[in-house]
């Protein structure tokens, strides 16, 4: 057995309905635990929603709704969604379990107990819809109003007593850490930008509100809750049974391999966490991926401008796995990506329904019309074997792309293995040899074991119609290892295989 491998979304913030973004996460996330699980990782995978905050209470209190029952609606919402984009998830944690709680206050009496958290008075800019603090220099005047200059939500001056943490402290500590840890970010571009605003200076960090209740309390001073992403930013330990650090759970996954999260929230993830932990005597996670915003036009979607493409609605529309694959191979993972459906409908008729569809279809009802569904004999040429071994040959240069999450080489590998499965097919033009059976019926071993290989490459990607093509060749979830692509005769054993039927429907423009 390979190494343990722990991956996180983010934990979402359910103040409204979820969207492409939240999917987009989701779905990232799942590919490369989906991809872990085949390679022979025990793998431990978690999301969930972040349900704390001065910005819940307000919008619970609009809905004049209890906080916890408005979360317990909205929170809904967001575990549905991960039932709809079929996620592996092993867990989904909520900020509101008792575990959770337990595993906060834990946090926070270590930090006091190591003189890292004193009591003082704070003033300054603070977002409530982005429960983040604000410099001067990061806030600007737009119609009247300020704004954080990152985000474009509306600030509001703050005076109140608060607990801090000793950040300015952990500045030079961060940066050795950086340092040590050359890819604890990715991409390269969004490390250059963490470390660029830590060297500017660190100030110490508001780790506490009395202006609301809707959190968990500070042990030791009840007056006050603990700042919402101290609170939150704990569920990746919590989901572990944190504090119980000697429970088989804690003990095989932490530190976390990978946080998936959005580039909006890095500072929380690459600067505040760390330095939480380490303050704590907790080891950090390896890696914080940040990936781009989700954009409609040239406009990261939001609710307030109405360009919102919903996840569940294309689903409806187009199904989940076309959803799955378009985000997959359409967006460059890292940088921000522009969807429309119009580039969906393409996607799905290019890719999906005319190469992996039709690939699929044009072999098995060959096989079927020829063969009667048998699995045939054999005898590989030199071609053959050249578009055979090629997976093979970059097994190993494919793990090491995706252990750095290259997503877009791994997409781009198997559509081009796709292409090359169909040219061969249509190359070989096996209905041309209705003479030469043991040559048509090698032809025809050789595009099915493409197939096979494809499929389990596909697998991380499309898992539902990717299983549907392995299950023909009677391969279940279980039996999918990634290690088998490797070898060119898989299916001699099989006796025949199963009758397919369509995959994806071509669109009509």
């Amino acid at each position: 057995m390979k190494d343990n491998f722990y991956i996180t979304t983010p934990i979402y913030y359910p103040s409204a309905k979820p969207h492409m973004g939240h999917a987009y996460s989701s779905i990232v996330a799942d590919f490369f635990a989906r991809l872990k699980r085949i390679q022979g990782h025990k793998v431990f995978f978690l999301t969930g929603t972040d349900e704390h905050g001065q910005k819940i209470q307000r919008a619970a209190e609009k809905s004049n709704k209890d906080p916890l029952k408005f979360c317990d609606e909205i929170s809904k919402t967001f575990r549905n969604l991960s039932s709809l984009l079929n996620l592996s998830n092993d867990d989904f944690i909520r900020t509101t379990e008792k575990r959770h709680a337990s595993a906060v206050t834990n946090l926070w009496n270590i930090l006091e107990k190591k003189k890292e958290i004193y009591l003082s008075k704070y003033s300054g800019w603070y977002s409530v819809s982005d429960e983040a603090f604000y410099n001067e220099d990061e806030i600007e005047d737009l119609d009247g109003k300020k704004v954080s200059k990152s985000s474009g939500s509306p600030v509001e001056w703050v005076e109140e007593e608060s607990y801090f943490f000793k950040l300015s402290k952990w500045q030079e500590p961060l940066l050795k850490f950086y340092s040590e840890n050359p890819k604890f970010i990715l991409p390269e571009s969004r490390k250059n930008e963490v470390i660029s605003f830590v060297k500017s200076g660190l100030k110490d960090l508001s780790v506490s509100r009395k202006s609301f209740s809707w959190g968990i309390k500070v042990p030791s001073n009840k007056d006050h809750v603990i700042y919402v992403w101290l609170d939150a930013l704990t569920n990746y330990l919590s989901a572990l049974n944190y504090p119980k650090e000697t429970e088989k759970l804690y003990k095989d996954f932490w530190p976390a391999n990978i946080h998936i999260i959005g580039k909006d929230i890095l500072r929380f993830h690459a600067v505040y966490w760390p330095a939480f932990l380490l303050a704590a005597g907790i080891k950090p996670p390896q890696r914080v991926y940040g990936h781009g915003w989700i954009l409609s036009g040239d406009e990261k979607m939001s609710k307030s401008k109405g360009n919102i493409l919903d996840p569940i609605e294309i689903i409806d529309i187009y199904g989940l796995d076309a959803l799955r694959y378009y985000l997959l191979k359409e967006v460059s993972f890292g940088n921000d990506g522009n969807i429309s459906k119009e580039k969906l409908e393409s996607c799905i008729n290019s890719d999906l329904a005319n190469n992996y569809g039709n690939l699929c279809q044009r072999v098995i009802l060959f096989c079927e019309k020829n063969l009667g569904l048998k699995v045939p004999e054999y005898n590989f040429t030199n071609e053959d074997l050249k578009i055979l071994n090629d997976f093979k040959e970059n097994i190993e240069n494919i793990e090491k792309q995706i252990n750095d999450q290259n997503i877009n080489y791994y997409v781009e590998y198997v559509v081009n293995q796709l292409f090359k499965a169909n040219k061969y097919f249509n190359d070989q033009a096996p209905w041309t040899k209705k003479d030469d059976s043991l040559r048509l019926n090698t032809i025809v071993f050789v595009s099915l074991e493409l197939i096979r290989k494809i499929s389990i490459l596909l697998y991380p990607i499309i898992p539902n119609t990717s299983l549907k093509v392995l299950n023909i060749f009677s391969i279940k979830e279980k039996d999918i290892k990634f290690d088998t692509i490797s070898n060119n005769e898989y299916l001699k054993d099989k006796k025949e295989i199963i009758k397919l039927g369509i995959l994806f429907e071509k669109i009509k423009k």
